[in-house]
C-alpha cells in the first residue's frame, strides 16, 4: 500500500517533539512492507533548535509553512496523491489538512483525519487571537464531515467526534504509545547525574513541554514540599518551550535554582540517559477537557524506560497505568508530594513498579498495534471506495 501522510509541524525540530506519534507510526509501515512518503512543514531558521537525524527509510519532503503558500502547497500535494493509495493528515491546521482533503479529492482517493489532540481547548488555555481560536473551532468540526475515517488518541475525542454524528465503525483509537528499543531500563544514568554533581541525591523528574494545557508548575510545587522533610532531594525539568521563562521566575522567587534543574531541550539519547537518571518520574496534569482529549507521550516513554511514576488521576492516565504506578488527585500537591516520598523511600516498591511498567508497556504500548489498527481502516476505506 502506498500511503501518503501529512503532518503540520516540524519532524526533525526538538521543539516539536510530538512528532514522534506520526513518525513512529510511518516506521510500522515500513516495517510491514508498505511504502510511505511523510510531507512536514519546517520551521525556520534558528527556531528549529536541535535537530533530530535524517530519516532514511521512507522519504521526507518538506513543505513551506506560510499560509501564502497554501495553494501552491494543494497543488503540490494533488500531484503526491496521484501516487497514494490512502492519505492520512494528522491534527485539524489548515497548512496539512486543506491540501490533504483536496488531494484526496481530485485523485479520489481514501482520506485519514488522525485526531491526537483537542486544538481549540490547548489553544484557548491562553489565547492571542479569540479569531484564531474560532477558526479552530469551525476546522476540529468541520473535518470529520469531509473525511472517510478517523483516529482518536482517547475515549474523550471518541465522544466528540461521535456527538458531531460520525459512525463508530469508521473510528480506531490510535493512543500514543513508546519506541520500545528506544525507550528501556538498558541506559545508565550515571553520565547525567556525575554532570549535574548529584551523584548521591533522590532524583525526582519531569519530561515534557512547557507550554500550553502543560501543568510543569505543579511539580514545582510538590518539589518545595517534598524538600521540607527531604532536604537532599533534587528535582529535573527536562524539556523547553514558551513557559520556561516563567518557571524560571518561579524557582528563583522560591530560591530553589540548586534544587531544581532545568535542562532544556533534549534530543535523541539524551532523553534515555536524563531518565535512567530518576529515581521516581512524575505526570502531572490537571482535570480539563483539554488534559481529558490527551493520551500522554510522557506516560508511555516513562513505562517503557521501566521508571517508577507518580501521575495525575485524570483523562486516559488511570487506563494507561494501570497498577503500574501511583496516581494522585490532579492539583493536590501534598498527595503527589506523598506519593513521590513514598516511592523514594521505599526502594523495593520502586523496583517493583518499574518491572510492572515495564510489562506493561510491553504488552500495550507498542507503535506496531497502533499500526495494525490504522491499515485496517485503510483497507476497509479503499474497498468502499472503489464499490
Amino acid at each position: 500500500m502506498n500511503i501518503l501522510i501529512i503532518h503540520p509541524h516540524d519532524i526533525y525540530s526538538a521543539s516539536e517533539p510530538w512528532t514522534i506519534r506520526i513518525t513512529s507510526i510511518a516506521h510500522e509501515f515500513v516495517k510491514k512492507g508498505h511504502r510511505v512518503k511523510l510531507v512536514y512543514f519546517p520551521l525556520s531558521g534558528k527556531e528549529r533548535g536541535k535537530l533530530k537525524e535524517k530519516i532514511t527509510e521512507y522519504e521526507t519532503i518538506p513543505f513551506n509553512r506560510s499560509k501564502w503558500y497554501l495553494f501552491s502547497n494543494m497543488k503540490k500535494m494533488a500531484e503526491f496523491g496521484k501516487w497514494a493509495d490512502v492519505i492520512h493528515f494528522q491534527k485539524c491546521f489548515s497548512i496539512a489538512s486543506i491540501p490533504a482533503i483536496f488531494s484526496a479529492y481530485v485523485n479520489n482517493k481514501p482520506v485519514h483525519y488522525d485526531w491526537d489532540d483537542w486544538e481549540y481547548g490547548i489553544y484557548m488555555f491562553s489565547p492571542p487571537s479569540r479569531i484564531y481560536g474560532w477558526y479552530l473551532n469551525v476546522m476540529e468540526k468541520l473535518l470529520p464531515k469531509l473525511v472517510d475515517s478517523v483516529s482518536v488518541a482517547s475515549e474523550e475525542l471518541r465522544s466528540m467526534v461521535l456527538e458531531m454524528g460520525f459512525p463508530e465503525s469508521r473510528i480506531v483509537k490510535a493512543n500514543v504509545c513508546a519506541d520500545l528499543d528506544r525507550f528501556s531500563p538498558k541506559y545508565p544514568g550515571a553520565y547525567v547525574r556525575k554532570k549535574y554533581k548529584i551523584e548521591k541525591n533522590p532524583v525526582v523528574l519531569y519530561l515534557g513541554q512547557l507550554h500550553g494545557a502543560q501543568y510543569a508548575q505543579q511539580f514545582i510545587r510538590s518539589a518545595r514540599l517534598i524538600l521540607k522533610k527531604m532536604p537532599k532531594a533534587k528535582f529535573m525539568i527536562v524539556g523547553g518551550g514558551q513557559d520556561l521563562p516563567r518557571l524560571n521566575m518561579i524557582v528563583m522567587k522560591m530560591g530553589l535554582q540548586k534544587e531544581i534543574i532545568f535542562t532544556g531541550f533534549a534530543v535523541g539519547k539524551e532523553v534515555n540517559e536524563y531518565l535512567a537518571a530518576a529515581d521516581v518520574v512524575v505526570g502531572s496534569f490537571a482535570d480539563t477537557k483539554q488534559q481529558r482529549c490527551k493520551s500522554p507521550l510522557k506516560i508511555a516513554e516513562y513505562m517503557a524506560s521501566g521508571k517508577a511514576i507518580v501521575a495525575s488521576n485524570v483523562g486516559e492516565i488511570p487506563w494507561m497505568l494501570g497498577d503500574a504506578g501511583l496516581l494522585y488527585e490532579p492539583g493536590n500537591y501534598q498527595e503527589m508530594a506523598d506519593k513521590v516520598m513514598k516511592l523514594l523511600k521505599n526502594k523495593a516498591l520502586r523496583k517493583k513498579l518499574e518491572k510492572k511498567a515495564r510489562e506493561r508497556a510491553e504488552r500495550m504500548f507498542r507503535w506496531e498495534i497502533v499500526a495494525d489498527r490504522l491499515l485496517k481502516l485503510y483497507k476497509r476505506d479503499l474497498s468502499q471506495k472503489h464499490i
